[in-house]
């Protein structure tokens, strides 16, 4: 309840500057500057902006569940303005007097009213995107879930177990860890390396030399206490741990995630103080001035690369390309703790995606390797995952994944409306690709298809519209056996084809609101 009044105190507060943005913007349209104009009008105007927010209150039109029927809730936008509209053409009627213009109060709740519609709609549509209110406890669900499905350690249930590995770690170590960390990363640290401390190495640093001053297939484990949030180079940090280790060591680390810093960052200031500043000062300084080119350096002067934000997707891709693989992870306090186990050598990609346009690998025609552009909508390094989520998530309808925590907020607007696929039409100017055809598949995508269907596929340039919109298929099976009937009808009548997919899927786009998730 008490979430529900912050919330409707909130959006009390942006329309009030809505109303008042609206009035002075139709103001400056009337009579430019004359202050003298706008002085005669503030009393009519207290009044109408007093009429306004008490009928918007009383009809709730700062009211907004958790169930959000967009419909319903422009219905009640709309009425509530037209009966401040019924209201207003009253008073001015018969009141009769000249503090007022008609052209600033209709043009005022004209403004305000398309204002609050776009508002609504991009409430909606974010409320859509987002998985949950609070991050912390949607990703300790996913976790959770992984591990009562056998996919993530589930912590040892036989107690003596606990004891006796626990009774292996000398006394110094576990001290060392506790006074750190805490004695939950204690048990973290004994369920991932069973309590060896002879050949675990120990580090609190966010230094690249004290790991790279390590010598090479001494130790099996190793354990850094400090958060990767404030190493500089997180990856060559990776890498140099990879190559200090043995073939299956184990690497163990923690990160402060996005949303674990969100969680805090609105614990500790008061509201609305803390939404004004994350939104307005940490989320575009520590968000969006990494991911272009000339806010980068910016960020990297003020910030020297301490205090990073991190989610969790980029986190384990970070791991992923520097050669490890995922053996467990646990929310531990305020942070999340993670356990890798060395498995190749560093992908040691000389040119990561970062920024906002991605260049993407998919298997075009004749097997090569074509490179889709796209717009960003995964977290930084989520390219890498495509395995892990393969391993520990299940294929959904429409071939997506269950729970896809790789996408951003902003990612699933963007995916929402094909956005993010408006560079792919370079693609299709340069050649490699076409209108209608079969969607470009990554590597390990690719290889979850049929031998016949691959072969099939391999035939043809990929396309901008895919036979799925045409006969929306359900499950994995279905959306290959979709493939296979466009293809042979393709390579049968061409034209023809292409142009009744085309049509068909624009219409179950438009019409019945088909979405490839």
């Amino acid at each position: 309840m008490e979430k529900q009044l912050k919330k409707g105190f909130v959006f009390f507060i942006i329309d009030l500057v809505i109303v008042i943005g609206s009035f002075f913007l139709i103001i400056w349209f009337k009579s430019g500057k004359d202050l003298s104009y706008v002085e005669r009008l503030l009393n009519s105007f207290f009044v109408f902006l007093t009429l306004w927010m008490v009928i918007s209150v009383l009809f709730k039109k700062f009211n907004l569940p958790k169930e959000i029927i967009l419909r319903r809730k422009l219905g009640n936008l709309v009425l509530c303005n037209f009966i401040i509209l019924g209201s207003v053409s009253i008073l001015m009627y018969l009141l009769r007097t000249s503090f007022y213009s008609r052209t600033v109060v209709f043009g005022t709740l004209l403004i305000a009213s398309v204002i609050e519609i776009l508002a609504v709609n991009f409430y909606y549509f974010l409320r859509i995107a987002r998985i949950n209110s609070f991050p912390q406890d949607h990703e300790y669900y996913a976790l959770r879930q992984l591990q009562n499905n056998g996919k993530r350690k589930n912590g040892y249930k036989n107690e003596q177990a606990v004891a006796y590995l626990n009774s292996k770690i000398s006394e110094r170590l576990r001290d060392s860890i506790i006074s750190e960390c805490g004695k939950h990363a204690l048990d973290f640290f004994i369920r991932n390396t069973n309590g060896d401390n002879n050949n675990t190495l120990l580090l609190s640093t966010t230094s690249l030399f004290n790991i790279r001053s390590q010598p090479e297939n001494h130790y099996h484990s190793i354990f850094n206490l400090k958060r990767i949030n404030d190493i500089r180079y997180i990856n060559r940090f990776f890498e140099s741990a990879n190559s200090i280790l043995p073939s299956d060591g184990t690497f163990i680390c923690c990160v402060e995630t996005k949303n674990l810093r969100k969680k805090r960052l609105f614990k500790k200031y008061l509201f609305p103080f803390n939404f004004f500043y994350y939104y307005l000062i940490d989320y575009p300084i520590k968000r969006l001035f990494p991911k272009f080119g000339l806010t980068k350096g910016i960020y990297f002067f003020l910030t020297h690369g301490n205090n990073r934000v991190l989610t969790r997707a980029e986190t384990l891709g970070r791991l992923i390309s520097s050669g490890f693989e995922i053996t467990d992870e646990e929310y531990i306090d305020s942070l999340c703790y993670l356990s890798a186990k060395k498995v190749q050598e560093p992908s040691n990609d000389p040119d990561p995606s970062y920024g906002p346009l991605v260049k993407l690998e998919r298997i075009g025609k004749n097997g090569d390797i074509v490179r889709v552009l796209k717009l960003r909508t995964m977290y930084p390094f989520a390219e890498y995952l495509q395995d892990y989520m393969y391993q520990m998530h299940e294929l959904q309808d429409g071939g997506k994944f269950d729970h896809d925590f790789r996408v951003s907020t902003i990612g699933k607007i963007m995916r929402r409306f094909w956005i993010d696929e408006l560079p792919m039409l370079y693609n299709l100017f340069k050649g490699n690709m076409k209108l209608v055809g079969v969607r470009p598949l990554s590597k390990q995508y690719f290889n979850l298809y049929d031998k016949e269907l691959q072969d099939k596929r391999i035939k043809h340039k990929p396309g901008l519209i895919p036979p799925f919109y045409y006969d929306l298929p359900k499950t994995l099976e279905e959306i290959q056996k979709s493939e296979m009937k466009y293809l042979e009808a393709y390579e049968k009548a061409p034209f023809r084809t292409d142009l009744k997919y085309f049509w068909k899927a624009i219409f179950n786009i438009t019409i019945k609101q088909a979405r490839s998730n």
